[in-house]
């Protein structure tokens, strides 16, 4: 690693690289497990994998967003000693929080499982889940430090390599141990989690070490009482958000098949649908936002210098910079899955005409989350964090009402519909907010019109080759790459003709 900063446009191309390549990886691992194990088990591990995202949203989500916007902020100063001690407050925190949680989740994971989850065949998984936990936490605020302090390229390869080897040892554990019992085959899967954290802690923990002895500590540190406030200022509104978000989305999770047997499917029924949209459709469409993660943590540390030294025109050209490469990337990715997602999911997934059912919308959803994201990653980093907050809670209370009451009615379609609903509050409130803070106005056509307009275009053209394709004698892998290719063309093309070049993205950030 080299101590000096990166530039956010080389920071943000390389992430994006290594992410793509550690997203297909992980896409591939899931499309192996989902065909090894069966939906019924993908459903059970969507059960439990709220639980995870509640803890550690309770324990670590607000102490590592706290350690990537007060390094930069410490490190644009000059205080290395600052940083160091956010860097170590945080895994004191963390841990001292994690404890009590833990032996609740020991004590009563019986009750959890049965009543809460609604499925006693979750409750070894549930147990397996602490150590992952703990782990991912003090790797979580090591690779947090390093994107504050701008330095990517080591936490990036090392996430990488993680997945590498989560896919190997949760694949093999599953050839290795018997899968007689679904719930020893849900255990197995979070087995190979806590396997593959192992390697990361390790790794990030190391690495936090050879820069410190890379980096010497200097700056005037900081006092404990105003550590504390700083730490408690950012951490608390964004942990307080991420809890209570993961609640909903638990509480949307559980729901979820009850109101599906409620509306008259059988569980293993209502189990399969939900494990075929929430761990096949989504996940597969977000498989391309893989670019808007690698912006977003080179976007805040950013941001978050730029607010602490009072520059107003950098913060406007970061976040129009932003708003450009979400556009120009996610828009398009979404309009080709939502031609040719259906038959590449049935390709993957082996869901023969179950896939493509609800595709369209949940792809809107998805390019209109993209956008709330990076309007909240916006607010985060120019310490607006409560806001935020706010808008992501209202969001996950109207899906979550939406699912009680649509859901009996109308099953998955209801749950589909609050997604997208929900979705485009999100985008709308955070965006309108985000605005009126930054005073990033303007350039309107160039990051939003006409981007959407080609997106349409080239998603009706597309659909209508595809069909045609498909109609003929042409393989359905061959009708998927052609389309492909074919949509990638018209909208460059349909850029240029608007008078809009794709050199935006490569230009994102500058060397400010």
């Amino acid at each position: 690693m080299q101590p000096k900063q990166q530039s956010a446009t080389r920071s943000a191309i390389f992430l994006a690289i290594l992410g793509i390549i550690s997203q297909l990886c992980a896409f591939c691992y899931r499309v192996a497990l989902s065909r090894m194990v069966g939906a019924e088990i993908m459903g059970l591990y969507q059960l439990i994998m709220p639980v995870y995202s509640v803890i550690t949203a309770l324990t670590a989500v607000g102490v590592t967003g706290a350690v990537s916007n007060l390094t930069a902020q410490y490190l644009a100063v000059g205080n290395r000693r600052g940083a160091d001690q956010i860097h170590n407050f945080a895994l004191r925190v963390f841990v001292l929080m994690l404890l009590p949680v833990s032996v609740f989740v020991v004590v009563f994971s019986d009750p959890i499982s049965v009543y809460l989850l609604g499925d006693a065949r979750t409750q070894l998984g549930l147990m397996l889940l602490l150590p992952c936990v703990l782990l991912t936490g003090i790797e979580n605020i090591n690779k947090h430090f390093f994107y504050g302090a701008g330095e990517v390229k080591a936490p990036a390869v090392a996430e990488l390599v993680e997945q590498v080897i989560r896919a190997t040892a949760v694949l093999g554990l599953l050839v290795l141990l018997p899968r007689s019992y679904p719930e020893r085959t849900t255990a197995t899967i979070v087995l190979g989690m806590v396997l593959c954290e192992v390697f990361s802690a390790v790794i990030l923990c190391t690495l936090y070490h050879r820069w410190l002895g890379r980096n010497p500590l200097t700056g005037a540190g900081e006092t404990s009482r105003a550590l504390r406030g700083r730490v408690a200022s950012v951490a608390v509104p964004m942990g307080l958000s991420s809890l209570l978000g993961n609640l909903i989305g638990m509480a949307n999770a559980t729901l979820l098949p009850s109101k599906l047997v409620e509306g008259g499917l059988t569980r293993t029924e209502a189990m399969s649908q939900f494990g075929v949209v929430c761990g096949m459709i989504l996940p597969m469409l977000a498989l391309p936002t893989v670019i808007l993660g690698a912006l977003n943590l080179v976007l805040i540390p950013r941001l978050a210098q730029a607010t602490a030294l009072q520059k107003k025109a950098s913060i406007r050209h970061y976040v129009r910079r932003a708003l450009m490469a979400v556009s120009i990337s996610m828009l398009p990715a979404m309009g080709v899955l939502a031609v040719i997602g259906g038959t590449l999911g049935e390709m993957l997934f082996g869901k023969t005409g179950a896939i493509g059912a609800y595709l369209l919308p949940l792809s809107m959803a998805m390019a209109l989350s993209c956008f709330h994201v990076t309007f909240s990653a916006i607010l985060n980093g120019v310490s607006h964090q409560k806001s935020a907050a706010f808008i992501s809670l209202l969001c996950g209370v109207i899906q979550l009402v939406i699912t009680v009451i649509a859901v009996p009615e109308y099953h998955m379609g209801g749950y589909v519909f609050g997604v997208l609903f929900a979705s485009v509050v999100g985008a709308v409130a955070s965006g309108v907010w985000m605005f009126r803070v930054t005073g990033a106005w303007g350039e309107w056509f160039s990051w939003l019109f006409a981007p959407a307009l080609t997106t349409l275009l080239m998603a009706l053209c597309g659909n209508l080759l595809y069909q045609y394709l498909q109609n003929g004698a042409v393989s359905s892998i061959m009708a998927c790459g052609m389309t492909t290719i074919f949509c990638v063309i018209l909208y460059i093309a349909g850029l240029h003709a608007q008078g809009l070049s794709l050199v935006h993205i490569f230009r994102y950030g500058g060397n400010e």
